[in-house]
Parts: structure tokens; sequence; C-alpha cells
């Protein structure tokens, strides 16, 4: 049984690590990674260090990243507890591996957060820090849709065809490679690599190096991710009932990367006026952060709902 204790707990798990990848962006954008110094889990070597708006980001960042860590644990004993008390069910196999899954990444993220401020990384691995905090969140969410679900009696099984399975993993696969670029873009400070939107500097294909070529490859990206997600929407709403879900829950994709298009439309604006491209750039991560794990949640029900005969 789950009780709305622990759908609380859950609720709150997922909100703590939202705070945690918009803190994490925060410090990105911020360039406040070395607020700290070398010094971790001190600041500066200090419990509560001296004043400056550099390390009250980071530590600020760590202190919410520990608590995060507490509620994550707290989660997953919760749902291993409940696990244990029905083995035989199957019921909460599913919320065990969203909770065991976000305690993983929690660990994975702090050690890289750690790493990070003890050895200089190069932007490539910085950026996979996101994509580590990335996955962590979409497993919180996951594990709160799912209390969700079983609160409305959504348990019923209703099978679609096995085909959409693919189809959804490799859309959820591209979007990370897209993500991934864009915190590429942000660890490189390659903004302002194109002027302008939708034209790149004045140019509808601008020369292809530096800044410019990394930041227009991201744009050009972002479009196929939107024309994928598109593609996917019409594709479930043609071969899958509407009673599974799957239809609406890609609707909700479809309208959060068209979103997120025009928040990168925003955000080159706004690239000159360091005061709200911060802003800018906070709403652009978090709008992907829910299409992240709006498409997961696709995967994954596509995967558990699949009516195998139909490939056959």
């Amino acid at each position: 049984m789950v009780t709305g204790r622990f759908r609380t707990l859950a609720i709150a798990t997922c909100i703590g690590m939202l705070l945690v990848l918009l803190a994490g962006a925060l410090v990105t954008n911020t360039d406040s990674g070395r607020g700290c110094g070398d010094d971790w889990p001190l600041c500066n070597g200090k419990f509560v260090p001296s004043y400056t708006l550099e390390s009250l980001i980071e530590y600020s960042h760590r202190l919410v990243t520990g608590f995060e860590g507490i509620l994550v644990l707290a989660t997953y004993m919760a749902t291993l507890r409940m696990h244990r008390k029905d083995k035989q069910s199957q019921d909460f196999k599913e919320p065990l591996f969203y909770a065991g899954g976000a305690l993983l990444f929690t660990i994975v993220q702090a050690l890289m957060g750690a790493a990070a401020v003890k050895w200089p990384q190069s932007p490539p691995v910085m950026a996979i820090h996101f994509g580590i905090s990335l996955i962590a969140f979409a497993a919180t969410l996951l594990l709160v849709v799912w209390t969700y679900r079983v609160k409305r009696g959504q348990t019923a099984v209703v099978k679609v065809p096995a085909v959409i399975f693919p189809v959804a993993l490799a859309t959820a696969v591209y979007c990370y490679v897209v993500v991934y670029l864009g915190a590429f873009i942000r660890h490189t400070e390659a903004a302002g690599g194109c002027l302008g939107w939708p034209l790149c500097n004045g140019e509808l294909v601008p020369e292809i190096e530096g800044a410019t070529g990394a930041v227009f490859i991201h744009r050009a990206a972002a479009l196929v991710l939107g024309l994928a997600i598109a593609g996917l929407y019409m594709f479930i709403r043609k071969v899958s009932k509407p009673e599974a879900g799957l239809t609406k829950a890609a609707g909700w994709s479809l309208t959060l990367v068209i979103t997120q298009i025009f928040s990168g439309a925003l955000l080159t604006a706004t690239v000159s006026n360091e005061d709200w491209f911060i802003f800018t750039s906070l709403l652009h991560n978090l709008i992907i952060t829910g299409l992240f794990g709006l498409l997961l949640d696709l995967v994954i029900r596509s995967w558990r709902l699949r009516d195998d005969r139909s490939s056959k």
C-alpha cells in the first residue's frame, strides 16, 4: 500500500533534486565553481565560509545536495521496506528501480562534484555532471508519477504495439545527446557564438568552427529533436489506444520541446545581459529537465505495456 506519507516523501525528494539540478546550473552560469577554493566538503577551509557571492552560491549548492542526499536515502529505504513486506508482489519492483536509480546517480553526482573541486575537470567531463543530475531527477520524477498512478488506480494493463518502445528509446537517447551539447556550450562559455535567432550571426549556415560551430550544431540538433518528438507523437497517436496514456505523455513532450526551442531564442536574446541571462538559462534548464523526464516515462511505459505479439 502506498501511503500519503510515502507520496509526500517522494514529492519532496523530487523537488529537492530539481533544486540541486538548478543550483548546479546556477553555479556554472555565475562561474562560482571555485567559490570554495580547492576544499571539499569544507569551503575555503571553514564549515561556515566568509561571505562572497561565489562562495555563497557554491556552498548553498553543496548544502542543498547534502539535504537531498538524505531525502534520497530515506526514499530508497522506505521503498525497500514496502518491497520486503510483499516480496511476492510485482507492484513494488518498479518504484524500487526508480528509488535505487536516484540513489545511485545522486552518489555519482556528489562524487563528480567533489572531484571537480579537488581536481579541475575539462568541459566535456563537466558537461556529463549535468547529465548525471538529469538522470537522478528523472528517477525521482518517475517515482512520483508512479505513486499517483497507483493512487488513481491506473494500473490496468493496456497493451501497446511493441514497435513504440525502440522509437521512444531512440528519441530519449537523442534528447540526452542534445542536452549534453547544451551543457558543453555552457561549460566552454560559448553561448555567444551565435547572435540572433533563428539565423546565426545573420547566416543560415555559418562557418562550423569554434564557439559559432558548437552553438549552431546544438541549434540544428534541437530542431531535429523537435521534429523527432513531433513524429513520435503522431506515431503513438496512430498506433496506440488512448487509454494507455502514451498519447497524452507524447503530447506534453511535444509541447515542452516547442517551448524549449523558443526558450533557446530567449536565451540568445539575453546572452549579452548577464543578469537576465542567468534567469533565461535556468528556464532553459527547467524545461529540458521536464521534457527528459517525460520521455523516460514514455520509454518505460512503452516497454512495460508492449504487446510482443504485435511484432510477430
